[in-house]
């Protein structure tokens, strides 16, 4: 495939330097997307991501966008499902072994994994390639050989594993052997680039080593910072409830981009919109002297976010529905269902908690009860507030969890 560059080569190096915390070494960066202007040979950026749950956020998001702007520059992206890495578990930033998943788990997550990326990358110009296609091959002197290329102390020199080491938590041999595995892919998809968290530096260096070992031109790495998650102060997480799920339907992402802290607003503009830098430089501008409120800056915010994953139109809608039943605090037309059954009753009374839970508008118990004390719950617009509560069930009756949250429900 002939690469046609079609902006500046100061463009193209700014895009690629946009939302980077670190690109290492910066001076080979510029010298590779130089020859490939010079030869005509779009560069080879490669993105691993090991499947090991169904259910994506924006922080996993990160690279594919940074992936998606080497794609739309005329580049030729790699996208390695790491169906081999993924039964190791990548050890960056643990401070205990990850559980191993099956083969078979981590193909059925893959599936899901794939579907929610190519709302992003364009398939058809998207090498696709699983790991396994080449690390099954190897034979047990093929590892060894593998092995012999890496020193225990300078796998030491790991934060996480050192600070496990230190601690003397366990460290398994097979998470020592992740880096490699990686760092072998490179050699084998032959990356200009790898992209990655900041968390993977480590690993994408060993990919540099192995391939100078193999007589080819090292990768250059960039990292992204980890997105901060809708609380503001750690990494989005689902075991932290702080995520913007790509499965959210576009009210509820909407909701939950404009439920962040504003200092965060810059943060996502830059990490997962395409506005300009300098439209959100002179944005934070306005919200820092006062000459802006921060409310229609972040509805901006939530309508890129929408649009990105959803379409425009979607993004409209999901606006309205934020308007009407979050500031005017409507309650929605289309409220779903939710049937209680005789057997649930203790005579026509359910736990309020049950309830929250059962109607899906709490992950739990203890977060049913966190919504009741933080006055965050109520009946046909009546705040609950007493988490003990034997509700005497009302057919038809609105139940409200939050903001956004709602379900109607029927006896029977």
């Amino acid at each position: 495939m002939a690469y046609v560059p079609t902006v500046s080569l100061e463009e193209e190096l700014e895009l690629i330097r946009r939302g980077a915390a670190e690109i290492f070494p910066e001076g080979e960066l510029e010298r590779k997307v130089i020859r490939a202007r010079e030869e005509g040979r779009p560069l080879r950026v490669k993105l691993g991501v090991d499947p090991t749950a169904s259910d994506l956020h924006l922080g996993h998001m990160i690279p594919i966008l940074k992936l998606k702007q080497f794609q739309d520059l005329g580049h030729q992206v790699i996208l390695i499902i790491g169906d081999y890495t993924a039964t190791v578990g990548d050890p960056s930033g643990r401070n205990k072994a990850r559980p191993q998943l099956s083969h078979e788990q981590v193909l059925e997550y893959a599936k899901h994994y794939e579907d929610q990326v190519f709302r992003i990358l364009d398939r058809e110009r998207t090498e696709v390639v699983r790991n396994g296609e080449w690390l099954s091959k190897l034979t047990f002197a093929d590892v060894i050989r593998l092995l012999s290329t890496m020193t225990l102390a300078r796998m030491l020199e790991r934060e996480d594993f050192a600070n496990r080491y230190r601690s003397q938590v366990p460290i398994s041999l097979h998470e020592l052997v992740y880096p490699l595995m990686q760092g072998y892919d490179s050699v084998m998809v032959r990356a200009d680039i790898e992209l990655g968290g900041t968390d993977q530096k480590f690993n994408i260096l060993v990919g540099r080593d192995l391939q100078e070992r193999a007589g080819m031109e090292p990768q250059v790495g960039i990292c992204n910072p980890l997105l901060l998650g809708t609380d503001g102060k750690e990494k989005m997480s689902k075991s932290l409830g702080n995520t913007i799920a790509l499965a959210d339907p576009p009210e509820e992402m909407y909701g939950k981009v404009m439920s962040i802290p504003d200092d965060l607003m810059w943060m996502y503009f830059e990490l997962i919109t395409d506005v300009p830098l300098a439209k959100v430089a002179e944005l934070r501008r306005g919200v820092e002297e006062g000459s802006l409120h921060p409310k229609p800056v972040k509805q901006r915010l939530a309508r890129e976010i929408v649009a990105r994953f959803y379409g425009a139109e979607k993004a409209a809608g999901a606006e309205a529905y934020f308007d009407r039943v979050v500031t005017a605090g409507e309650i929605p037309d289309d409220v779903p269902e939710h049937r209680v059954l005789p057997d649930q009753l203790k005579e026509g009374r359910i736990w309020i908690v049950r309830l929250l839970v059962d109607a899906g508008l709490a992950a739990s118990n203890g977060e049913a009860r966190r919504l009741i004390v933080q006055g965050g719950v109520k009946i046909n617009g009546q705040p609950v507030t007493d988490a003990s509560l034997d509700w005497p069930v009302q057919d038809g009756a609105v139940v409200q969890a939050g903001k956004r949250k709602f379900a109607r429900v029927r006896l029977g």
